[in-house]
């Protein structure tokens, strides 16, 4: 289809709004991801310990955000696209994996905190977090040897969907071993609300590039396709919410606040029922 000179001029102007908008976007997320490393890293030093996941975590979202920036610039050497599409999947492989070490490290706290108080040393995260960073490594040789491109989407397709029952069942073996414990009660809302959110947004997020990878009818859809590349930028974005999760107090700030703006609306009403009555 050929465009006239206006139609040009509009496609040329939506994309310059397009590209401002994802750049301003980008941006801000990018800001944030720094402002919580920052925090982390404050925490680490008031409380002695070091919430080594999480920190990988972060650290696996920076390196998606600098991907990311990357393809918004579009430098003309297709090599340099590829080698950060190469490190874009490295990034988020990894912090797929670190988002299985969180709801882990949060079931064990809770299902076996005898095994969990004796051997919480520095030596077994740091043996686990290298494994996670070389796991990547080992999915991504087929895209570097120029693997078949069907093969490639059932390899990321079965990398991301093997997660999702282990969160799962994570989540369930949580609820029922809190049932049965003693832990205080903002700990409780503190480690379900944790599992939770990383349940809700890994299906989200991740469930459209499972279905794209393993239903070959679906595989040329671009509307599946689109809404699977759109949907897994913004994990990076989910994981930051997962921090703030994770911090002592945050959920009984949120409930809190709910429940203030319930009071408050509560009040209003019956306010306006006396006036009327």
């Amino acid at each position: 289809m050929i465009l006239n000179s206006n139609e040009k001029a509009t496609h040329l102007d939506q994309d310059k709004i397009f590209t401002h908008d994802f750049n301003v976007t980008h941006t801000n997320m990018f800001t944030t991801a720094l402002f919580t490393f920052t925090n982390v890293f404050l925490q680490v030093r008031n409380d002695h310990v070091a919430p080594i996941y999480v920190i990988n975590l972060l650290i696996s979202d920076l390196i998606q955000f600098c991907c990311m920036i990357v393809e918004v610039a579009k430098p003309e050497d297709w090599k340099i696209n590829e080698a950060f599409f190469s490190i874009y999947y490295f990034g988020l492989m990894a912090s797929v994996g670190f988002m299985v070490c969180v709801a882990l490290e949060r079931y064990l706290v809770i299902a076996c905190p005898l095994w969990y108080r004796f051997h919480r040393t520095i030596k077994i995260p740091i043996a686990v977090c290298v494994m996670v960073w070389a796991l990547p490594l080992v999915f991504l040789l087929p895209l570097i040897y120029d693997v078949d491109y069907d093969i490639l989407k059932i390899i990321w397709a079965v990398f991301f969907i093997l997660p999702l029952p282990l969160f799962i069942f994570v989540l369930g073996g949580t609820l029922k071993a809190l049932s049965a414990s003693r832990v205080p009660s903002d700990e409780k809302r503190r480690i379900i609300a944790v599992l939770v959110v990383v349940l809700i947004t890994y299906v989200l997020l991740f469930l459209p590039s499972i279905i794209w990878g393993l239903a070959e009818e679906h595989s040329y859809n671009d509307t599946l396709i689109d809404l699977s590349f759109t949907f897994i930028k913004f994990s990076p974005l989910a994981d930051l919410f997962l921090y703030v999760f994770i911090r002592k107090g945050a959920v009984d700030k949120i409930l809190a606040s709910l429940c203030c703006c319930t009071m408050e609306s509560n009040d209003i009403r019956e306010g306006l029922y006396q006036k009327l009555s």
